[in-house]
């Protein structure tokens, strides 16, 4: 009862071509990959951020802070017109 046969799915793939119209959908798809790439970038830089994050030894309290370099965002892998850089947020409690 639950399964879309080869009949459905062709309707369905018809009715968004209707809707959306053949010129436009290539741009969505792209858009759509693009949108995907920077997510994928993103809980990658997120995920290596909380490895460095979290190191063996927390530094011990009187040793010098050295600040991180800031980062980058781009938009797709060689995409240089659309990256921006990333403010860090500071802590501003630490005394």
């Amino acid at each position: 009862m639950g399964r879309l046969g080869p009949t459905e799915i062709i309707l369905i793939l018809v009715v968004i071509i209707l809707l959306f119209g053949a010129k436009k959908l290539p741009d969505m798809a792209r858009s759509l990959g693009k949108s995907a790439r920077i997510l994928k970038s993103e809980a990658k830089a997120m995920k290596s951020d909380d490895q460095q994050s979290a190191p063996a030894d927390p530094p011990q309290a009187g040793t010098g802070t050295q600040e991180p370099a800031p980062r980058t965002i781009q938009a797709a892998p060689g995409d240089v017109t659309s990256s921006r850089p990333v403010a860090e947020p500071s802590d501003t409690t630490k005394r």
